[in-house]
């Protein structure tokens, strides 16, 4: 996942400034080595500094300007905040009051340069809250977040500067633009109007109060679900209820036990889907059971950390955001500006696939019950049960034991001899580990990224262990962002939430943690290869159905033969993975795919339930409209739940990915087409990774997405390689 935070949304102009400084990035001054990476130190413990010493009043003199976290406090991001959104809005009334007339220079550009304090502390800010939040920062967030929102509107909004904007866009046939900046020139123009710039000044107000709400609401959802998900953790007495864990992951509930000063018991701690992965080896069905409605219910207690007042009242507000817009929805508006362009189509387009899911996800599920049968179970299979006996059926059908597989998936080979050997394969690019660059977090790794001619050309943060303070999931985002107006090259990171094991012992991964880890690297390379003139248009900065494209893109390469091979080895022994076992997994690709294809349907046309209600629609009960959405989506089997439930659904509420999740399986028919073009053209070669890198990971936002996807596959998008690819055709 892209990970865009409200508070980043709320903020999205300054997200297009980076430092004015014109010198490359890499060239500054680099920190003193040390050998250890520091961690911020406590706001409880550290005073705020006087704003000469703040970290963030000045551009960072790390290589690439990373972030430096081993001088940030907590105590440093509130008022590096507040003085970032007043000079931003000093220099904003100055491009919006001068008496020259406008032109491309003193408005557009001069507006990507502004700002370059609040981009520093924003990007900072909202990486941490996401992955290693506390107490402190939480309160600066839900304090903040409302006047980020304002921030945003004060400049949208500003009449004289949308006025500079349509002069210029009413004029642009005649300035002679370069097409990057013609790009920049209709970006603005749209951006500005689709925010509201053409309403009454009545309405204008109407609608920073409704933006104000929502985005405090949003991040009151975050917080409290990141309360829910770690207080909804199952706690086990018994260790005879944990049979069929591994020793790791037992070893890890013990941890979790005692991190929460709970020694001689077991905590299993909850992802952020629905479905839990110790699901899958839990013998004991009681507990199978326990798990589940933990992960169900884990925001529907009726306490401090249940969500679903926040989730109907977000609904409603945005309802009527898009009405002030002019739009009969808030799905509507949200997708006027993406390449599905209405909720028709995304729906239309979503509905092609639920025959085929759902056929064969019951079809998978007769040949669960038919094990359950066999086992003299004496019951029905539950949503709880489905993982567990699937395993059993993959087991039974190809003779294929999750447990034999993990030790074959060692994080680190995972990361280096696989992730980072496709990039090498394809695109020629050559990392090395930087253990001077000070990080956010003890377990965060840094690697400097080097071009195929030896180029130093960005940095990557590697952060994949779980933390009762790390949102749930999985993403991607960047620290600074690329720009050949002020000659910075890109600081990204990738977050997970792996298992981490025991002191001494190898995190071990499952097949699908090693997709995620291709997937997030694949949003990486869209950032690392971004070679734009302007921040606002750079890398990841595209439409929402079209960023998971080149992230979905990256999973197939996990399954390459000649990259699983180089990556896929026993930890303890150094030996490939036995022919026999890996013919056992391809075959075992299209397995359950029912399942997993209706649960991320069913949860993409709840999140497009939600957002198609029309303003003046009442609050809804949350439970009764989720309910009756999955019904008329035809989404009835109860054994296959959504993947979210809305009080859970952080992506729609807290993630920037409202009327927005069928993204990821949009992206699917993309991902599945251009592989295609690979595999009709030979596959992993550096020939095919170069035209994949021109055409489509370099772009950024510089081109309408349709037509460039269109000029890399010289066609349009099939959806016949994605259902093949899904086992559903």
């Amino acid at each position: 996942m892209l990970r865009i935070r409200t508070l980043v949304i709320a903020s999205s102009l300054a997200l297009g400034a980076c430092s004015q400084s014109s010198e490359p990035a890499d060239k500054a001054a680099p920190a003193p080595a040390s050998t250890a990476p520091a961690a911020p130190a406590s706001a409880a413990t550290t005073a705020a500094k006087p704003m000469s010493e703040n970290p963030f009043f000045a551009q960072s003199t790390l290589p690439f300007q990373a972030p430096p976290f081993d001088k940030i406090h907590d105590a440093d991001y509130q008022p590096a905040l507040e003085e970032g959104m007043k000079q931003h809005l000093v220099e904003v009334e100055a491009i919006a009051n001068q008496t020259e007339a406008p032109t491309f220079e003193n408005t557009l550009v001069a507006l990507e340069k502004s700002g370059a304090l609040l981009t520093r502390v924003v990007l900072a800010f909202s990486a941490v809250t996401a992955a290693n939040t506390n107490d402190t920062l939480q309160k600066v967030e839900e304090e903040e977040s409302p006047r980020l929102t304002e921030h945003s509107d004060a400049i949208r909004l500003n009449d004289k500067l949308f006025k500079r904007i349509e002069t210029l866009y009413n004029e642009r046939a005649t300035l002679k633009l370069d097409p990057e900046s013609e790009r920049l020139l209709e970006y603005y123009y749209n951006d500005f109007v689709h925010a509201g710039a053409r309403l009454s000044d009545a309405d204008k107000t109407k609608l920073k109060e409704l933006n104000k709400e929502e985005s405090a609401l949003s991040t009151q959802f975050t917080n409290r679900l990141l309360a829910a998900t770690k207080s909804g953790a199952l706690l086990v007495d018994d260790k005879a209820k944990l049979d069929g864990l591994s020793d790791g992951d037992i070893n890890a509930a013990v941890k979790a036990a005692a991190d929460r000063k709970l020694d001689g018991k077991y905590v299993i701690t909850l992802q952020n889907t629905t479905q839990q992965p110790a699901l899958k080896d839990l013998n004991d069905r009681d507990t199978r059971e326990k798990l589940f409605k933990a992960s169900w219910d884990r925001a529907e207690h009726g306490d401090a950390n249940d969500t679903r007042e926040l989730v109907s009242r977000i609904a409603q507000l945005r309802a009527d955001q898009a009405k002030l817009l002019g739009f009969p929805s808030y799905a509507a508006w949200k997708l006027d500006d993406q390449m599905a362009k209405t909720p028709q189509t995304a729906e239309k387009f979503m509905e092609r696939l639920v025959p085929a899911a759902v056929a064969r996800a019951t079809v998978e599920a007769k040949d669960i019950q038919s094990v359950i049968d066999k086992e003299k179970g004496g019951f029905k299979a539950e949503a709880w049960d489905w993982d567990h006996y699937a395993e059993k059926v993959r087991k039974a059908r190809y003779d294929l034991d999750e447990a034999q597989i993990k030790p074959y998936f060692e994080l680190d080979s995972v990361l280096q001899n696989g992730v980072f050997f496709a990039a090498n394969q394809l695109y020629g690019l050559t990392f090395k580990e930087r253990k001077d660059i000070p990080v956010y977090q003890p377990d965060v790794r840094v690697f400097e990224v080097f071009d195929k001619d030896g180029t130093s050309m960005a940095l990557f943060y590697a952060d994949y262990f779980k933390r009762d303070n790390k949102g749930g999931g999985a993403w991607m985002s960047n620290f600074v962002q690329q720009s050949k107006l002020f000659g910075t090259k890109p600081v990204i990171y990738n977050v997970a939430n792996f298992t981490k094991p025991a002191d001494g012992q190898p995190a071990l991964l499952s097949f699908d943690d090693v997709v995620t880890m291709f997937h997030e690297f694949g949003h990486g390379l869209h950032g690392i290869f971004a070679n734009q003139q302007y921040p606002i248009l750079s890398g990841t900065s595209t439409a929402r159905d079209f960023v998971e494209f080149p992230s979905q893109f990256n999973e197939h390469w996990a399954s390459d033969p000649k990259v699983f091979a180089n990556y896929a080895k026993h930890y303890k022994t150094g030996e490939p993975m036995p022919a026999e076992l890996v013919e056992k997994i391809k075959k075992a690709g299209s397995f359950n795919q029912g399942y997993a294809m209706s649960e991320l349907i069913s949860a993409a046309l709840l999140d497009m339930q939600w957002h198609m209600l029309p303003a003046g629609a009442p609050k809804q009960d949350v439970d009764a409209f989720e309910t009756q959405a999955l019904k008329k989506a035809g989404f009835t089997m109860a054994q296959v739940p959504p993947r979210y439930r809305s009080s859970y659904f952080q992506h729609i509420w807290g993630n920037g990915y409202a009327a927005g999740y069928y993204a990821y399986l949009w992206t699917q028919m993309l991902d599945a087409d251009a592989f295609q073009w690979f595999t009709e053209h030979g596959g992993l070669t550096r020939e095919n990774g170069q035209i994949f890198r021109d055409k489509i990971l370099s772009r950024g936002n510089t081109v309408e997405l349709g037509k460039l996807y269109r000029d890399f596959r010289g066609k349009e998008p099939s959806i016949e390689p994605m259902l093949k690819d899904r086992g559903l055709k």
